[in-house]
């Protein structure tokens, strides 16, 4: 049973399966990348100067901000330009190293972590920066129901329209992300994750 006057089409039963699913998975994706884990950190540290890991405040479930951890990929001099929609993956203040985790979404893997602690699900719109929203919410206020969600590693927003660098872009991702939330399943999570797999495993951009 969903809650009244949520469009969410999950009932708690599922919300707790998913939690549950989420909780599993992130253990064992967290067990199994230790050894890349250990070897980007190694090289990141080697190539570069600065952190490795790069922590950034996102909004999330009923717009509570968290921090969210990746793989550092990009200097900070590209930051201090002002908020990026993504990440500069020709700047020249990128390694190749920096420029192949962001292509093939290894700097994500610490966002396991994020999935862990209940900040994230696997499935779910992609977390964004209060920065974006605010510019968002002056065009709809539709934004506001991306806060019944837990934000996701992958959604089918990602998957169908890739990194956003357009206000366009954004709206129709937060659309994308609405239909999901009408009509999510566990069989529909499952289906994205199968779906991210393979087009990381082929190298299809997304």
């Amino acid at each position: 049973m969903k809650e009244k006057g949520s469009l969410d089409a999950m009932g708690k039963l599922q919300h707790r399966m998913k939690r549950a699913f989420d909780i599993i998975g992130a253990l064992i994706g967290l067990a199994l990348c230790s050894p890349l884990f250990l070897v980007i950190s190694i090289l990141i540290t080697y190539q570069s100067n600065g952190p490795i890991f790069f922590r950034q405040i996102r909004i999330g479930y009923k717009g509570r901000p968290f921090a969210i951890f990746k793989f550092r990929t990009m200097s900070s001099i590209v930051e201090e330009e002002g908020p990026q929609l993504v990440a500069k993956c020709d700047s020249s203040n990128s390694t190749r190293l920096e420029q192949f985790l962001r292509g093939h979404h290894l700097d994500e893997l610490p966002q396991l972590w994020n999935v862990l602690r209940g900040d994230m699900s696997f499935v779910g719109p992609r977390p964004e920066r209060k920065y974006f929203i605010d510019k968002i919410l002056r065009h709809t206020d539709r934004y506001q129901l991306i806060y019944e969600m837990k934000p996701g590693l992958t959604s089918e927003a990602t998957l169908y329209n890739g990194y956003t660098d357009t206000m366009e872009k954004m709206l129709k991702r937060m659309e994308m992300d609405i239909h999901y939330l009408e009509h999510r399943t566990l069989w529909l999570d499952f289906t994205i994750i199968v779906k991210t797999v393979v087009n990381i495993l082929t190298g299809k951009k997304f």
